[in-house]
């Protein structure tokens, strides 16, 4: 699930939390939940089997303040390895923080971005 630009909060697990992301893979709510609690937000996870019986999990800080596109476009959030968490870093695109959230690494390995030489 992309970033959302509305924030939401919700009561998870008996917990008032905003809202991270919902209907989420296990996978990337362990990304999310270890990105975030490394970044010192506590961090609370529902994961539950939805009709189908597919793993579904709700992500969510119980900081009530906090929005994760505000947090992600002002790269105010920080890798393990102190890099600075791009948007296509939080949506796991790449591995490799760029600073320009607009540039993507495929388009500096073809020459197509303007702002790398």
């Amino acid at each position: 699930m992309p970033l959302q630009a509305k924030h939401i909060v919700e009561e998870i697990n008996g917990t008032r939390c905003t809202v991270i992301e919902k209907g989420t893979t296990p996978q990337r709510c362990d990304f999310l939940k270890n990105l975030l609690t490394f970044n010192g937000f506590v961090v609370i996870t529902d994961c539950q089997l939805d009709a189908e019986g597919v793993e579904k999990c709700t992500v969510g800080v119980t900081d009530l303040v906090f929005n994760p596109v505000i947090a992600v476009y002002e790269m105010s959030l920080k890798t393990p390895d102190g890099q600075l968490v791009s948007p296509a870093y939080w949506d796991q695109k790449e591995t490799k923080v760029i600073d320009q959230y607009w540039v993507t690494q495929k388009e500096i390995d073809e020459g197509k971005s303007p702002w790398h030489f």
